[in-house]
């Protein structure tokens, strides 16, 4: 479990009003707590997995639980031109509209359908999301139902719920039915200043 206050509050919480009440008070100092303090390198580790799989940078890309805009600032710097951002936390979504990385932020909870058509996106990111008392992996089907066919799917899944809640069978179910294929699949840092790793995947929807 993690050392860290703010990241224990984090992986306490167990429903979205929860989540939400956690990233309205953490927003503002987010950035700083994550990344100057903890080292947090997922972002950039899932921008440059989303690249090798989709290396259009004109296409259209969503950023899902966004946050702070982490991903997104990778994401501009690999290139991408479209890029949306969508997150559970308004006050999360209103620090990364200041960095103008995104063309657009909007709320949405994984945890329920979003407020987007089917096969909307050419590919999605999606880092941290999949994590303690976050989202569980049935929201990868919520994923593949916004991205069009044949479009990449990248997101991290914080190991500390990987096997816990057997990631294996969901990926293996997605594939059975048709739904997505796993086409990269690795183990990387998360979060170096706690000894945190994650699994970082790439699905092709279906």
């Amino acid at each position: 479990m993690a050392r860290d206050e703010r990241l224990q509050q984090a992986y306490a919480v167990e429903t979205p009003d929860e989540v939400r009440a956690l990233y309205r008070d953490w927003a503002e100092g987010y950035d700083q707590d994550v990344v100057d303090q903890l080292g947090y390198i997922a972002p950039r580790h899932a921008a440059r997995a989303f690249a090798d799989a989709f290396p259009d940078t004109t296409g259209r890309v969503l950023d899902v639980g966004c946050g702070t805009g982490l991903v997104g600032q990778e994401l501009r710097a690999l290139g991408y031109r479209h890029v949306d951002g969508l997150d559970i936390s308004p006050e999360m979504l209103t620090v990364a509209a200041k960095k103008g990385v995104y063309d657009r932020v909007m709320e949405g909870d994984l945890t329920a359908r979003l407020d987007l058509p089917d096969d909307r996106y050419d590919g999605i990111v999606c880092v941290g999301t999949f994590t303690h008392g976050h989202v569980g992996p049935d929201g990868l089907r919520e994923l593949i139902r916004v991205t069009r066919a044949g479009g990449p799917i990248t997101f991290t899944v914080n190991d500390g719920v990987y096997d816990a809640q057997d990631y294996d069978t969901a990926l293996a179910a997605l594939e059975e039915g048709g739904h997505a294929r796993v086409t990269a699949r690795a183990r990387t840092d998360y979060l170096p200043g706690e000894n945190i790793g994650c699994r970082l995947i790439t699905l092709t929807a279906g």
